[in-house]
């Protein structure tokens, strides 16, 4: 997709409703320092418009990234960040819940996993989570330019067995750096959206 504009439309916190955008919505988990904000900074061809941090455990509500009046890329808060007090933690939870269970709009979840180790309990959860709320997220590798072009295979291999994915469970390598696999990623927000370019 050639993204011609962006905005952050709308910004919801714990206690507020969800909104009904009246466009498709694709979402976007994973832990607090998965590179959430940089993927959607690439995927907006913006270099910090989604704010990266160095302090994980930034984004504490649900970011709605209108792309061309065509979708929403939503930010969820990123999950597992050791810093956040329990009670904050068992907020956001509800909030992701909430949208998760109450989006009209809502077409698919994108999870991301640091593919340079093995899911952690939290991305298992995460994952659990995600599918008993009636979605099959599609798999999103991130740090890909971390490894060395050797590694790949048998890491995408433990990513998908650490989740227990199905063969046809979709999982996308993806770097920020390089931007390796992007387009694989776009075509698939197209397709879940159905968008036609």
């Amino acid at each position: 997709m050639i993204v011609k504009k962006i905005n952050l439309d709308i910004v919801i916190g714990v206690t507020s409703k969800i909104p009904e955008t009246g466009m498709p919505e694709v979402a976007f988990a994973g832990k607090s320092n998965v590179g959430k904000s940089s993927l959607i900074n690439a995927l907006m061809n913006r270099k910090s418009y989604a704010r990266t941090s160095s302090q994980p455990g930034k984004t504490q509500t649900i970011n709605f990234y209108n792309i061309n009046d065509a979708l929403y890329l939503v930010d969820l808060p990123g999950y597992g960040y050791a810093n956040a007090s329990e009670e904050v933690k068992a907020k956001w939870g509800k909030m992701i819940e909430k949208y998760l269970r109450m989006s009209k709009q809502l077409k698919q979840v994108f999870l991301l996993i640091d593919i340079r180790h093995d899911p952690s309990a939290n991305d298992r959860l995460m994952y659990d989570w995600i599918v008993n709320n009636g979605f099959r997220p599609v798999i999103i590798a991130t740090k890909l330019d971390k490894l060395k072009k050797s590694q790949i295979q048998k890491n995408v291999k433990a990513v998908r067995e650490g989740l227990g994915l199905r063969p046809d469970d979709i999982l996308i390598p993806f770097s920020a750096q390089t931007k390796q696999g992007l387009d694989e990623i776009w075509n698939s927000i197209e397709t879940f959206c159905g968008i036609e370019e």
